[in-house]
């Protein structure tokens, strides 16, 4: 077909595929789709979006599947990969003109020629640049600004290339053209500020676009385009003149007022100025010291002194604001400790800094933060009135602190604070001493700036720990501000209850506790919603606290749940409900089974949340958090939830439904902890176990807690469980050991051997398809000792608790070994022998013991042959478990349980689950605590003597080293 027909048939499909009809469209999407690998198919797009007669909606659609082509097809390596001699026909054609008309579609072409850049430029595309740059001197002014835009995109995608090679390219590129671009960004530059002041504003847009456009390719090339930026003249020279040209436009902005349309360019041009700065700090901070004096000078003024009043605007102060901060914390200008240690680049630095940060500087820094930038703003009031919840939640954490205001200003104070501690300390106690005692509600100016200077109080609490008695402040200030209940007061009440919880970790005294519950009890019934949200999240940092005492808290536990709870129903915001439900969660994990009496209230009321946040996956997640510790402080009480539990859990676990992606990890842990607490098995909570082959198939980091699960099953119901999914659970065990970690396959084997303990019976005629391979790997001599160990577990509850099974085991291996029975049991227990090293818990050491006595008597010539082996690994396991009665001053088992007792808990310890009673139970029953193994190895020696007569045996235990019978005597003393 010629490129003409080719071109029409193209056009057609890509107009359908603009249209709104699915009809026509997915059909167009599918050709589309099948042309995507047909030589000539990128020739024609190129040729659609380049004629601008086209429909936009075409041509834009035209550029989309060229840029996504690139991506899949256009490296050599690529399956359907393009022809060499397409692709340089390609590039050629986008080149060729830099005059199309659309912004947008613009845009995208320039980002598809960097796409194609990266890849080519500049072995295969040497011509790029070049041509760019000569498009850029032009006269032609969409041509220049489209050209200019390119360079921009291209300098941008080859900045951000890592590999070592790349780097040193993009530097050769760098100082070709360095001094053009500066030239380039002057001149744009000098016609704005010209044009500015001749009120032109049509050109001063036009010259204002391509100075942030060369600028931002100044920005990528002096950032990433040379290894020893201090080393050039032209680079330090630019960044200088970065203040002097940073000072023009803010004055400038006095001249372009909001509704002028150059206003939004040129506060993105300033912004771009200090990225510029703040961007070479990072990458360069060496280099950056003789920018040091100027930066400190420059920014300070304009934030905390007259200079910048009328000039500077919100986002420009944050930059300044992070300009200082990150030159105050820079590791590079910090001297050692030991002085000689340091770098002389880090001492001139620190001398800088510290010829800079005088005393009265710090003191204007540190009272102008508090006093001006810490005070609530006339937008944050209003939000407090209208959006209670809004501003009570509003997020200040991770890296909002570089956007945003308030987070600026309050981690520039931590910073300066903990790095010029001795020069702010008396300023900020200063401030505190002028604010003593109730402030005037008539007076906002005050209630403002003691609400300021309490954040500043609680942000430096670590500071201020030896300067601060805060116990004192507490009882004579800080409670009677929380007793003034007029309603402008509230910014205090609020304020005072925040900063007491920023104190609650520092410095608070164990015995003021029971007043600040109070205090808490009354503030969850202040008018206030913020007040009350801000106590809450108090409540959570002072039950978190390793200080808390469940005791104190217990009388006022009822009263304050109630109160939790109301809170969580009287608010409507997700973020909030999840703030209070962590509160609750915390409460809950912190008192444990003190929380039954209480809970009844929220129990009914968290179906309905559940139900109300079917499209809010995070605080689904919340609400599974506190149903796990509602769960285990309820225990066995927890059953009376399962109407709302257990569909919970099979939603939030089962893989074919897509909230599982939020809500699987959380609803794992509930589950396990569902069945951890369960007194009995019931046929809903047997059923959900159906969701459980899909989750070991992901096999994710989720897989231990998945065999948690199971394990719990099994203590929990054996015999139903096993007798419902031993059979997939089995299928799915092999599938996992094929392609799995040895400690995967550790994991596997656990499960088998807790079925094995649990019900020796059954358990090993339900897990019968995965014992060959246990016996394989002792047979072998599994090199992995963790995993060998874990196979004689396995083998030796075979062997001692279902000899019958292991008999058919050994008949059915010794065929597919080729083997005599006789001689492969030999070779087991040899290898049993051998490898008992390999064991390292007792238990299972002591269960070895026991498996292989349970051989004796016996008249076999292969286990008479083994039998100064089996008395070693006694002798062995005699001295692992046996240790003096201290009442009888004899040797005894210390592995034996007698019976089952409840623990005494003292207030701190967690009470048993229901589980833990199950292995306790199951303990008493399991040989290896219920079998004194002295009395054991004992009457196995004695039949085996009383089998084989006083002269065979005699001859038997010569086969054994002396020293081992000596020591064997000595353990069977008084038998």
């Amino acid at each position: 077909m010629d490129m003409e027909s080719a071109s029409s048939v193209v056009l057609q499909a890509l107009t359908q595929a603009t249209s709104q009809d699915t009809a026509l469209l997915k059909p167009a999407e599918e050709q589309l789709r099948q042309w995507e690998t047909q030589p000539g198919f990128y020739s024609v797009l190129l040729n659609i979006f380049n004629n601008h007669m086209l429909d936009v909606n075409v041509r834009w659609l035209a550029v989309l599947y060229f840029k996504n082509g690139i991506d899949r097809y256009w490296r050599r390596v690529a399956p359907n990969a393009l022809s060499e001699e397409e692709k340089t026909s390609l590039r050629a054609g986008l080149i060729t003109n830099f005059n199309e008309p659309v912004n947008q579609i613009a845009t995208q072409i320039a980002v598809l020629i960097a796409k194609v850049a990266r890849l080519d430029c500049p072995r295969q595309w040497p011509e790029l640049i070049p041509i760019l740059l000569e498009s850029v001197k032009g006269q032609d002014g969409l041509q220049q600004h489209r050209a200019l835009l390119t360079f921009y995109h291209v300098t941008k995608t080859l900045a951000s290339k890592r590999l070592a090679q790349d780097k040193r390219l993009f530097q050769d590129l760098a100082s070709g053209i360095y001094s053009f671009a500066c030239s380039l960004w002057s001149h744009h530059t000098d016609c704005f500020l010209q044009q500015v002041q001749a009120v032109d504003q049509t050109h001063a847009l036009s010259s204002l676009e391509r100075t942030l456009l060369s600028l931002k390719v100044l920005r990528k090339l002096t950032v990433h385009g040379f290894q020893e930026p201090q080393q050039n003249m032209e680079v330090m020279g630019f960044l200088n003149a970065v203040f002097e040209r940073l000072k023009q436009f803010l004055e400038c902005s006095r001249q372009v007022g909001p509704e002028n349309p150059c206003r939004e360019k040129l506060e993105k041009t300033i912004i771009l100025y200090t990225k510029v700065l703040l961007d070479f700090l990072e990458v360069h901070p060496c280099a950056f010291i003789p920018l040091i004096q100027r930066s400190l000078e420059f920014a300070v003024s304009y934030v905390f002194t007259p200079a910048g009043e009328g000039l500077v605007f919100e986002r420009f102060t944050v930059q300044c604001m992070n300009l200082i901060k990150t030159i105050v914390k820079n590791e590079a200008y910090k001297p050692c400790k030991n002085i000689e240690d340091s770098k002389p680049e880090s001492l001139e630095a620190h001398k800088i800094k510290t010829a800079f940060f005088t005393h009265p500087t710090l003191t204007e820094i540190g009272r102008r933060l508090v006093s001006h930038y810490f005070l609530l703003t006339e937008e944050e009031l209003a939000m407090w009135e209208e959006d209670p919840e809004g501003f009570a939640v509003e997020e200040t954490g991770g890296d909002s602190w570089k956007y945003s205001l308030r987070p600026c200003t309050e981690v520039l104070f931590l910073d300066i604070f903990h790095n010029y501690s001795q020069t702010l300390t008396p300023v900020l106690l200063e401030m505190v001493l002028n604010l003593q005692g109730p402030s005037n509600v008539e007076d906002p100016v005050q209630l403002l700036m003691k609400d300021a200077v309490y954040n500043a109080v609680g942000l430096a609490a670590y500071e201020l720990f030896d300067n601060i008695d805060f116990d004192q402040w507490f009882n004579n200030q800080l409670l009677g501000e929380l007793q003034v209940s007029h309603h402008r007061y509230k910014l205090i009440r609020r304020r005072v209850i925040w900063l007491i919880g920023q104190w609650i970790s520092v410095k608070f005294k164990s015995e003021l506790r029971p007043l600040l519950y109070e205090v808490i009890l009354n503030l969850m019934q202040d008018p206030d919603l913020v007040v009350r949200i801000e106590t809450a999240t108090t409540l959570k940092l002072t039950v978190d606290d390793f200080e808390f005492r469940t005791e104190q808290f217990l009388p006022y536990l009822e009263s304050i749940f109630s109160l939790l709870f109301q809170l969580l129903q009287q608010v409507t915001e997700c973020d909030t409900k999840m703030q209070v439900l962590h509160v609750i969660s915390c409460v809950i994990e912190r008192v444990n089974i003190q929380i039954r009496p209480y809970v009844g209230c929220l129990v009914q009321y968290l179906p309905l949340l559940w139900k109300q946040s079917e499209e809010h996956n995070m605080l689904r997640c919340a609400i599974l958090t506190t149903l796990v510790h509602l769960v285990q402080g309820l225990g066995a009480e927890s059953k009376n939830l399962y109407l709302f539990l257990l569909p919970v859990i099979q939603l939030s676990t089962d893989v074919s439904q897509p909230p599982h992606v939020y809500l699987l990890e959380d609803g794992l842990e509930l589950w396990l902890v569902t069945l951890e607490n369960s007194p009995a098995i019931t046929p809903e909570l047997l059923r959900i176990f159906q969701n459980m082959s899909a989750l070991l198939e992901m096999s994710s980091e989720n897989l231990r807690t998945c065999f948690q699960i199971v394990n719990a099953y099994i203590y929990l119901s054996a015999t139903d469980f096993l007798q419902n999914y031993a059979e997939g659970l089995c299928r799915s065990f092999c599938n996992l050991l094929k392609d799995i970690t040895n400690e995967g396959q550790v994991q596997v084997l656990k499960v088998v051997e807790v079925a094995l303990k649990v019900s020796p019976v059954l358990g090993a005629h339900m897990f019968q398809p995965l014992l060959p391979s246990v016996f394989r790997g002792i047979v072998d001599g599994e090199r992995y000792p963790v995993v060998m160990s874990t196979y004689l577990g396995i083998m030796g509850r075979v062997l001692l608790q279902n000899a019958s099974f292991f008999s058919s085991l050994l008949t059915q291996m010794a065929s597919e070994y080729n083997q005599e029975i006789g001689q492969l049991l030999g070779g087991v227990i040899e290898m049993w022998v051998d490898r008992m090293d390999n064991i390292t818990q007792p238990e299972r050491r002591k269960l070895s013991s026991l498996a292989l006595l349970s051989l004796l008597p016996s008249d076999n010539s292969v286990v008479q042959e083994k039998f100064c082996g089996i008395i070693n690994i006694c002798v062995e396991a005699l001295h692992d478990v046996m240790t003096e009665d201290s009442d009888t001053g004899t040797l005894k088992d210390c592995m034996l349980m007698s019976h089952f007792e409840e623990p005494k808990l003292t207030d701190d310890e967690e009470p048993p689950t229901e589980q833990d009673k199950r292995k306790k139970l199951l303990a008493l029953e399991d040989p290896v605590h219920s079998v004194s193994l002295q009395q054991y190895v004992y009457e196995k020696l004695k039949a085996q003597q009383a089998l084989m007569g006083d002269q065979g045996f005699g001859a038997l235990m010569e086969t054994v080293d002396t020293e081992i019978v000596r020591q064997l005597q000595e353990f069977l003393q008084g038998l």
